[in-house]
C-alpha cells in the first residue's frame, strides 16, 4: 500500500509544482484557449384557435473549444450534443470545426466548416440567443458548411472576406455552391455592419443575386438592428420585388433587457421563371413549382413579430431567464415560452 501512494505524493507534489510554475513558463505553442459548454431549455405554451397545448423542451446544448496549434494557427469547435447525427451528413451536428491561418496582421485563411457568410444580425446571431426566426433563416437547407474563406483587416473593427462555400439553399450532398464578398465592420461607434454580396446556386443549380445589409445601432441603454434583404434572380423583372426586412430593439436597464423583433417578407407573385423545367417539379414542393425564389416562394408574404423579457441574476451572461410571446400570420400560432439559459466555463486561459 506504502508503494501505491508515494509514487501518487509524488506525481501529485510534481503537479502542484508544475502548476505553480505554468506562469513563469515559456507559453507553449499549442494550447486550449477556452473550454466551455451552454445549454437552454424552455417550457413552451401555445394556443392555435384557442386550444392550449404546452411542453418542456430542451433547446441547446453546446460544446465549445477554442485554441491554438501554432502560432498565427488557431482553431474553433462548436458542437451541438443534442442534436442528431444524419448518415448523409455525419458532422450535421457539428457548426464549428476550423482552422484560422493568419499569415500577417492584416490577412487570415480560414478552412473548415464555418458560417456561411449572410449580411445581417438576425442571420448572424448565435441560435442560443435567438427565440423565433423569420421565414429565409429558418428555411435555409444549411448555415454552416465546410469551405474557405479569406479576410483582409485594414484596421481593428473592419474585415472584408471572401468565401467560396457549398450553398445555403441547396442540400449539402449537392454539389451547388455560394460565392460570398462579406464586410463585417461600421461607419462609426454608432453605425455597425454585416453586409453581404452572395451569388448563390439552389437545388435546381440556378444562380440567384442575395444583398443582404445588416445594419447595428448601439445607443447607450438601446441598441436596434434592421436588417434589409434582397434577393434578384437573373431575368426577375424587378429588384426589390423579393425581399426581408427586419428590426430588432433590446433596452437594457441593470440586470434586465427588454426586447423586441418585428420582420415582414415578401415575394412578388411575377417572380416565376419562364425557363422553368418541369422535369425539376418532384424535386420542390408543389408550393414552390416555377418559383425563382425557394425559400420564399413568388406569391407569398411572412409578418412576423414578438416581444419579450431577459434576467440575468448574476449580473452576466452565465445564467439568463427569458420569457418571449412571439407569432406570424401563416402558422397563426400564439406561442410563449419561459426558459433558462446558462453558461459554464471549464477552462479559460485568460
Amino acid at each position: 500500500m506504502k508503494k501505491t501512494i508515494l509514487p501518487l505524493t509524488v506525481l501529485l507534489a510534481c503537479a502542484f509544482v508544475a502548476g505553480a510554475q505554468e506562469d513563469d513558463a515559456p507559453k507553449p505553442h499549442t494550447f486550449i484557449e477556452e473550454f466551455s459548454f451552454d445549454t437552454r431549455a424552455t417550457f413552451h405554451q401555445q394556443t392555435v384557435e384557442g386550444v392550449y397545448d404546452s411542453h418542456f423542451q430542451g433547446d441547446y446544448f453546446n460544446l465549445h473549444i477554442k485554441g491554438q496549434l501554432y502560432d498565427g494557427l488557431t482553431f474553433r469547435v462548436r458542437q451541438r450534443l443534442n442534436k442528431k447525427i444524419d448518415d448523409k451528413n455525419p458532422f450535421n451536428a457539428t457548426d464549428f470545426l476550423w482552422l484560422t491561418w493568419k499569415p500577417s496582421p492584416h490577412w487570415s485563411i480560414t478552412a473548415g466548416k464555418h458560417p456561411i457568410m449572410v449580411g445581417g444580425y438576425e442571420i448572424d446571431s448565435a441560435p442560443i440567443d435567438v427565440y423565433y426566426y423569420g421565414a429565409f433563416s429558418n428555411r435555409l437547407y444549411q448555415y454552416y458548411a465546410f469551405g474557405v474563406s479569406a479576410t483582409y483587416s485594414p484596421v481593428p473593427g473592419q474585415n472584408i472576406s471572401a468565401q467560396f462555400i457549398p450553398s445555403p439553399i441547396s442540400p449539402v450532398t449537392q454539389n451547388s455552391y455560394s460565392y460570398n464578398l462579406y464586410w463585417n465592420g461600421g461607419f462609426a461607434p454608432w453605425w455597425k455592419t454585416i453586409w453581404s454580396y452572395n451569388l448563390v446556386e439552389d437545388e435546381l443549380h440556378r444562380k440567384m443575386n442575395w444583398f443582404a445589409l445588416g445594419n447595428k445601432f448601439p445607443m447607450g441603454a438601446l441598441v436596434v438592428d434592421v436588417d434589409f434583404i434582397d434577393r434578384i434572380a437573373f431575368g426577375q423583372a424587378s429588384p426589390l420585388s423579393d425581399w426581408t426586412f427586419i428590426v430588432k430593439a433590446i433596452l437594457t436597464l441593470g440586470k434586465w433587457n427588454f426586447c423586441t423583433k418585428v420582420g415582414y417578407e415578401r415575394n412578388d407573385a411575377a417572380n416565376i421563371d419562364p425557363n422553368w423545367n418541369h422535369d425539376w417539379d418532384s424535386l420542390v414542393p408543389a408550393t414552390h413549382i416555377g418559383s425563382y425564389d425557394l425559400v420564399l416562394p413568388a406569391g407569398n408574404d411572412y409578418l412576423y413579430y414578438g416581444a419579450g423579457i431577459e434576467y440575468f441574476p448574476l449580473g452576466d451572461e452565465r445564467l439568463r431567464l427569458h420569457a418571449v410571446y412571439f407569432r406570424d400570420n401563416h402558422d397563426i400560432v400564439n406561442n410563449f415560452d419561459v426558459g433558462i439559459t446558462w453558461r459554464f466555463s471549464v477552462y479559460s486561459r485568460k
